[in-house]
């Protein structure tokens, strides 16, 4: 299959490389002027667990090709978007007009309705999926992070079409399983909200990567994550549909919490996403938590902790009254 990979941050370069090494046929999209930038390879060291439990270290330098155009007759089968949540109007409403025959796996964070946050895509070429990948750019230029050995798909309440059938089956032969969330819309909001809750701790601290082992601190963001959920069900969604991914929160956080600090820096996986994740100046952990304020006021629901937190990703100029 010949496979777009719709920029070259963090997941598109993981999943690029998965995808390839399972002989599929692999490009990125890039912005006009940035494949000089980025040079022929990508430095990898990364931790894979497909196929042992505490992972397998990579660490290579993966030659990768570039376009700076996409043309509306291209070849290409599968075009994977993986674009922060506000980026992504921006990167359908490129695409739209360039689809082609392509079938377009969005592939990360929607906070809109996901009807609306695909624009004017085609909605029957439009397949739904969530990444289990994380790490970050060094000031090296080295991508570090970690891929676990599952993907989450989903569809908006209707069975998988062919198209979406054969996207999974695409990652599947890249040694993947294949995990369905029948409410793909309302797991993305808990998961949503659920790093709005990390990132409400993690910003006034620095970065992400300062959380690991912090007991205190995870359990500050267990219960601004608890603060949030009402926030979730007063957008139609039934918590009861989600409750193995929220008894993260709710579970008493005098367990949760030194559970969670042990994870972030005993359990390999965490651990490595974690400390990938050291910019202080990332731009995505505002951006979830400041639109997460805004629909929680809009509702009316209070979240005093994520509230707490807004001089670190209020904009500058920002009434935060």
């Amino acid at each position: 299959m010949k496979i777009l990979m719709f920029g070259r941050g963090v997941i598109a370069g993981v999943y690029g490389w998965v995808l390839e090494q399972a002989g599929h046929d692999v490009e990125f999209y890039v912005r006009p002027g940035r494949a000089a930038t980025y040079g022929d390879a990508v430095d990898l060291d990364l931790i894979d667990t497909r196929r042992r439990v505490w992972g397998q270290r990579v660490v290579e330098k993966w030659p990768v090709r570039y376009r700076e155009a996409l043309a509306p007759d291209h070849d290409f089968d599968l075009i994977v978007l993986s674009v922060p949540h506000h980026r992504l109007a921006a990167a359908t409403d490129f695409l739209a007009p360039r689809v082609g025959r392509a079938t377009v796996l969005v592939f990360g964070n929607v906070w809109t309705e996901p009807t609306a946050a695909i624009g004017a895509l085609p909605a029957d070429q439009v397949a739904w999926g969530f990444p289990q990948a994380g790490g970050g750019f060094g000031t090296d230029g080295v991508l570090r992070g970690a891929l676990l050995p599952s993907v989450v798909f989903g569809t908006l309440g209707t069975p998988p079409t062919d198209r979406e059938r054969a996207v999974r089956q695409v990652f599947r032969e890249a040694g993947l399983r294949i995990k369905e969330q029948p409410d793909f819309r309302g797991w993305q909001w808990v998961h949503f909200v659920s790093n709005a809750a990390l990132f409400s701790q993690s910003l006034p601290r620095g970065s992400l990567s300062k959380l690991a082992g912090a007991t205190g601190d995870l359990r500050e963001a267990l219960l601004a994550g608890r603060e949030l959920l009402p926030l979730v069900r007063a957008r139609g969604v039934d918590l009861r549909r989600h409750r193995r991914d929220l008894l993260l929160f709710r579970a008493p956080t005098w367990l949760m919490a030194p559970a969670l600090a042990w994870l972030t820096t005993h359990v390999r996986f965490v651990r490595v996403n974690f400390a990938a994740q050291s910019n202080p100046d990332a731009e995505e952990p505002r951006e979830v938590c400041r639109d997460t304020l805004a629909e929680a006021r809009r509702l009316g629901i209070s979240v005093p902790r994520l509230e707490a937190a807004e001089p670190h990703f209020a904009r500058e100029g920002t009434d935060r009254a």
